[in-house]
């Protein structure tokens, strides 16, 4: 199916493609030294369909920023839990082909495995793109873990059943954690140290924080549309 089709694709259609793509997911090591992390994140008015879209491309170590990628797009896709991707990917996807510095890793604003499905927009997004792809979200879709120390860092696995699909991670010291997951091309201990690489003094990963940033000024009209290398 073309990325454009999930615009309008009937939500019991989208399902049953995440289900057959469950198969296409691939949970392995990077087995290389990563040298740019990328973050991707979406920004929207409340009812709207103009989905505003950034990619950040940023060095490690140092997370100095060396490219940027920025693209609107309209969907109909409603917004439903466990079918973000369906709604979010055709503006991704528009910012992801104009970005010619393509980063080792990307991570995305959301959850790789650790989805009803194992199909997050990270698990999606890779499979689609064919690449490397975390997920670090801020809240839960799926899973519990257990007691999780207080200072950053700390970890504890995010279990759904008998199945880990995700880690719970203290971000910050005495901050609620986010909760990190492999999406493709990517293992868990790959998905914690690329994460915690990314951490500076706030909750969420320098790269998220950036590609909201310029989602934003994209949808405000602060910012045009385009790539941009720093």
């Amino acid at each position: 199916m073309r990325i454009e089709d999930y615009k309008t694709i009937a939500p019991e259609d989208a399902v049953q493609l995440q289900r057959s793509l469950r198969a296409c997911i691939s949970i392995t090591a990077l087995g290389r030294e990563v040298a740019t992390v990328g973050g991707a994140d979406i920004s929207y008015n409340r009812g709207s369909g103009l989905m505003h879209a950034a990619m950040v491309v940023l060095e490690l170590p140092g997370l100095r920023p060396v490219a940027y990628s920025l693209a609107s797009d309209e969907t109909s896709f409603p917004y439903i839990p466990g079918l973000l991707a369906f709604r979010e990917m055709p503006a991704l996807m528009k910012a992801w082909s104009q970005l010619r510095a393509k980063p080792d890793v990307l991570m995305l604003d959301g959850h790789g495995l650790a989805h009803p499905r194992r199909m997050g927009i990270a698990t999606h997004f890779g499979i689609e793109a064919d690449q490397p792809t975390i997920g670090c979200a801020k809240n839960i879709l799926t899973g519990t873990h257990g007691e999780l120390g207080v200072r950053k860092g700390e970890q504890a696995d995010l279990m759904d059943g008998e199945e880990k699909v995700g880690i719970a991670l203290r971000s910050r010291t005495n901050v609620n954690p986010v909760y990190v997951s492999p999406g493709h091309r990517c293992s868990f201990e790959d998905a914690y140290r690329i994460v915690m690489q990314s951490l500076t003094k706030y909750k969420l990963p320098r790269t998220t924080r950036l590609a909201h940033r310029w989602a934003n000024m994209l949808r405000r009209g602060e910012a045009e549309p385009g790539y941009t290398e720093v």
